[in-house]
């Protein structure tokens, strides 16, 4: 299976264009906030999205205005003031946040690898549209220029006048209908990089090592490579982008992944350290394995779980990795007390391993990549359909489905679609009747009888009528 990396998407205008309703209909859900108030979207949001068998990130912007932004000098007195922690108060302190919201547009814009540039089709053409167009200018990536509430004919044919920004075609669109969307999305794969072949059949092993700052990840990296291959330093977000190294361990080749830090959100710093988070989410797509690094000092941290999560909504093998286990004072039951804590605030990984180190004193780091490796293989592990089905009969034998004699379900037969993830689909009468318990009994048994240590399994169900 490839490891490339999924596109990027930046949508980008000024304030109140739209860009936040189309990021909801491009990912599917209401995820952004919508609102008719300049700057309600600070941050940026990160979405996936697909199209055309292109699965691709979708990042929703804060509107950029160069004419609110040279007013910032006004407001300086009140620089200090707190702020609402979303959206905007009228007045002054919106202009407080134009600044950031400016600079997480460039960010977002930088990673790129397709730019949609908003703009207000009833409003027509302004000044800070042609503003941001010189910004995009500069840019050396693609550009689509959607006009948004194009919600009429009328309005469809007055979109000839963003002609003048020199950014190509406009496309008339309405995403909050829409109308156009479809037209827009075919230009934005399109406009995709074309994938390096040689690139796309590297069969190396990639680990990466994610975790919050000041973890260790660094200092891992270091240990694992016998070198100083990466400054180690305790003040947090001291590694900015993701560094590969390739290695060659036990005959295999790897590539080994160091990652910036990622903080809680609302705690990133503006600039250069949410690029870094942009890269995290792009790292964690590319590899195979993943090495989650918690502080034993201070155990599994809500952000922690935070970064399993995108571990495994990407369906990556994850190992549990306890650093600066050196400064934990011990007694005979405290690896299983600490093991037992990890597990019951990662439930949702109850079936990774969790190795105790010390990256500082080399304590078990010997383990790390075996035990990656090991995981990898689990990863690639392929059931036969003959035992596959066996086990599927003894466990519905052992635990039948609850139901009525019509309404209950029934498994036909079961087959491992694919490996990296493991993917098994079972044909049923009705996939309607698989409750989400059942599902998870199912898993638990194939962990029992084949392990899968470390790896997330996907259990597909699909209907298919009974025959007589």
């Amino acid at each position: 299976m490839s490891n490339k990396q999924k596109p990027i998407v930046a949508l980008v205008g000024r304030p109140n264009v739209g860009k936040s309703t189309l990021f909801n209909r491009l990912i599917g859900q209401r995820k952004a906030i919508i609102e008719d108030l300049a700057g309600t979207t600070r941050d940026r949001l990160y979405g996936d999205a697909d199209w055309g068998g292109y699965d691709f990130i979708v990042v929703d912007t804060g509107g950029i205005d160069f004419g609110l932004l040279s007013t910032m000098p006004a407001c300086k007195a009140q620089a200090n003031q707190p702020t609402a922690s979303v959206g905007f108060q009228a007045g002054v302190s919106s202009r407080l946040f134009l600044k950031e919201i400016r600079q997480q547009a460039e960010v977002a814009i930088a990673e790129a690898e397709v730019i949609v540039f908003l703009v207000d089709a009833e409003a027509g053409l302004t000044g800070p549209d042609e503003d941001i167009a010189n910004l995009l200018r500069r840019t050396d990536k693609p550009v689509l220029l959607a006009v948004n509430k194009a919600d009429n004919k009328k309005r469809r044919d007055e979109a000839v006048e963003f002609y003048a920004l020199g950014l190509g075609d406009p496309i008339p669109i309405s995403s909050l209908h829409g109308t156009g969307t479809g037209d827009l999305l075919d230009a934005v794969i399109e406009s995709f990089p074309i994938i390096d072949e040689e690139e796309e059949e590297d069969d190396a092993i990639r680990i990466a090592i994610l975790g919050r700052p000041n973890a260790g990840k660094s200092s891992l990296l270091n240990k694992l490579l016998g070198e100083e291959r990466v400054i180690v330093s305790d003040v947090p977000g001291t590694t900015r982008d993701a560094i590969d190294t390739r290695i060659k361990y036990e005959g295999l080749e790897l590539v080994l992944i160091d990652t910036a830090g990622i903080r809680r959100r609302g705690k990133i710093e503006p600039g250069v350290e949410k690029y870094s988070f942009l890269r995290v989410l792009k790292t964690v797509n590319r590899a195979d394995v993943c090495l989650l690094l918690v502080d034993a000092t201070e155990m599994v941290t809500a952000q922690d779980a935070h970064i399993a999560g995108y571990i495994l909504q990407e369906a990556k093998s994850v190992v549990v990795i306890v650093n600066k286990w050196d400064l934990v004072e011990k007694d005979m039951y405290t690896i299983y007390d600490f093991t037992e804590s990890v597990r019951g605030d990662l439930k949702f990984l109850d079936y990774v391993p969790v190795l105790f180190i010390s990256a500082k004193t080399g304590q078990r780091v010997n383990k790390v990549l075996s035990m990656a490796l090991q995981v990898q293989e689990e990863r690639l592990r392929r059931i036969p359909t003959g035992e596959l089905n066996r086990l599927l009969h003894e466990a519905v034998a052992k635990h039948p489905p609850k139901g009525g004699r019509r309404h209950r379900l029934k498994f036909l037969y079961a087959t491992q679609a694919r490996t990296n993830p493991p993917t098994f689909v079972f044909f049923v009468n009705d996939a309607t009747l698989v409750h989400f318990t059942y599902e998870r009994y199912l898993e638990n048994q194939l962990r029992t009888r084949y392990g899968f240590l470390g790896t997330p399994l996907r259990l597909v169900f699909r209907s298919r009528k009974e025959k007589k």
